[in-house]
């Protein structure tokens, strides 16, 4: 019997902490956001640039933490390790900086110009918190995204605020962060997104 085998299966809350961690990671919820967002603000048009700022937003990062993890500078999708992040998260910066530089120029639809705006500005705390600590880049991003759709399309959106907390939980149960760097993420997401978002729009 082979050592593989003769290992314990993961508990039930760890498997779904996996698949909530990974269903509901950074990429996957700006890829529902922006077409999300668009769609219902600015219908066909809304969608065609929410498109365009998810490839620079989500698309072009993930193909980048993809090249890098071949590479062996970053070791997982999630890019667990603090170091690389420093890496990682400059480069997302840059891009998403291009996305809003074209849409500022273009002039796309003024919501979802605000809302890359928004994802740029946050990223700014979060490589700052970085340099010295591990923040949640899951829950600042989730939470960012509740309180700009509750900004845009009406307050009842944030009857989505519990699933902040569902994947909080999700990170420390497979303990890729602790409670506070869950919470702060939380917060830093919240603040930073909401706050540019409404005064961008």
């Amino acid at each position: 019997m082979t050592e593989a085998s003769t290992a314990p299966a993961p508990a039930p809350r760890t498997l779904w902490a996996r698949r909530i961690t990974d269903g509901v990671e950074p990429k996957n919820v700006i890829i529902v956001l922006l077409p999300l967002l668009g769609g219902l603000r600015y219908g066909w048009r809304g969608i065609a640039w929410a498109a365009f700022a998810a490839l620079f937003a989500a698309v072009i990062p993930t193909l980048f933490i993809r090249r890098a993890m071949r590479r062996g500078t970053v070791g997982d999708r999630h890019v667990g390790h603090r170091q690389s992040r420093l890496t990682v998260l400059p480069f997302i910066m840059g891009s998403v900086a291009i996305a809003f530089a074209v849409m500022l120029w273009l002039d796309a639809p003024a919501d979802l110009t605000a809302l890359v705006a928004a994802m740029f500005a946050s990223l700014i705390p979060i490589l700052v918190i970085t340099v010295w600590w591990k923040v949640s880049v899951h829950t600042a991003v989730t939470s960012g995204a509740v309180v700009c759709l509750a900004i845009a399309l009406g307050p009842w959106w944030l009857a989505l605020s519990p699933l902040v907390a569902v994947v909080g939980w999700s990170r420390t149960v497979l303990r890729d962060h602790t409670t506070a760097q869950t919470v702060v993420g939380t917060v830093v997401g919240a603040l930073s997104a909401g706050l540019v978002f409404w005064l961008a729009r």
